[in-house]
């Protein structure tokens, strides 16, 4: 357990903020490559990001079983070092499902947990459901949980009355906020205590977020160009506001590319091009076509990123 707003880590007790990359899962074939795991997240390693985030959305985590799960995020777990956040996806439809994963991800060394919403029986989910769901997780959870929202995928939002209400639980630390509504993710900022941790998830709007409140953002983008999305944060921070805006300005076009345009196919090929291994998406996802391609290096290009042939 921890005090709200921070993680207990291996090294101590660490805030959660900065940047945190949600990476891909590698596969080779129809098995889970857990050595291109530990290679890749070394890599992160060796740029200014505060941890990673294993088996989130883009970790294809609803596309793995629990053993596959399992070793992700041990082979992730093995290269962050005790400094950094080791935070694991554990989101499932039923909250026993949730719990279980938590405390298998508990088990394996994670620093916190990242439960998105159960999305199935949308009409059933009502404000008490979720504030029943949550508060089972936190109570059985060995590791601090983060709130996790992304309604564009899961069709449901987590009313900001609902994250208040869990935002008092002392082991319920934050939200990671994946939309572009500016306005709920205000409304999470002012509706929660101060050490609640609200972590944007959507890198177009990420310099904005700051400026509202965000902690800082658990960012696809970031896997791609993990030390751009710190500058960004950092200057920020700093209230260097016409840099920073021209930062987000230059970074918008790909954020878009590897998320909304071309999605997980779009973010594994971006990393492809800069030698990580990652594999193609597990079906039903289908690979990116050769001018989704093509359009991602000319923009890697332009940022100045250098790609492979």
């Amino acid at each position: 357990m921890s005090e709200t707003g921070e993680v207990m880590t291996r090294g101590g007790v660490r805030p959660l903020h900065g940047v945190l990359p949600p990476i891909p899962t590698p596969f080779t074939g129809d098995t889970v490559d857990t050595a291109a795991m530990e290679a890749n997240v070394g890599r992160w390693m060796d740029t200014r990001v505060s941890g990673v985030v294993v088996l989130g959305s883009n970790g294809e985590a609803p596309l793995l079983d629990e053993p596959e799960s399992d070793a992700a995020i041990a082979a992730a777990r093995e290269q962050v070092p005790s400094d950094r956040l080791c935070i694991v996806g554990v989101g499932r439809e039923s909250t026993i499902g949730t719990i279980r994963a938590a405390k298998r991800a508990s088990a394996l060394g994670a620093d916190a947990v990242l439960a998105r919403t159960p999305s199935f029986f949308k009409p059933l989910l009502t404000a008490e459901a979720f504030v029943s769901h949550y508060t089972a997780v936190a109570e059985a959870s060995e590791v601090p949980v983060l709130l996790y929202n992304f309604t564009a995928l899961t069709g449901v939002t987590l009313p900001v009355d609902v994250v208040s209400t869990l935002s008092e639980h002392g082991n319920i630390v934050g939200i990671k906020e994946s939309g572009s509504d500016l306005k709920y993710l205000s409304a999470l900022v002012d509706h929660t205590p101060d050490d609640f941790i609200v972590m944007a998830g959507s890198a177009p709007v990420f310099y904005p977020s700051l400026v509202m409140g965000a902690s800082g953002g658990i960012l696809a983008l970031a896997s791609v160009v993990p030390n751009l999305c710190v500058e960004l944060y950092e200057l920020a921070g700093r209230g260097e506001h016409a840099d920073a805006r021209e930062l987000q300005r230059r970074l918008t076009p790909l954020a878009g590319l590897v998320t909304s345009v071309y999605g997980i196919p779009g973010l594994k090929a971006a990393l492809s091009m800069q030698g990580f291994t990652v594999g193609t998406p597990r079906a039903p996802i289908r690979p990116i076509s050769t001018s989704g391609i093509d359009t991602i290096r000319a923009e890697l290009e332009r940022l100045g990123v250098s790609c492979s042939a």
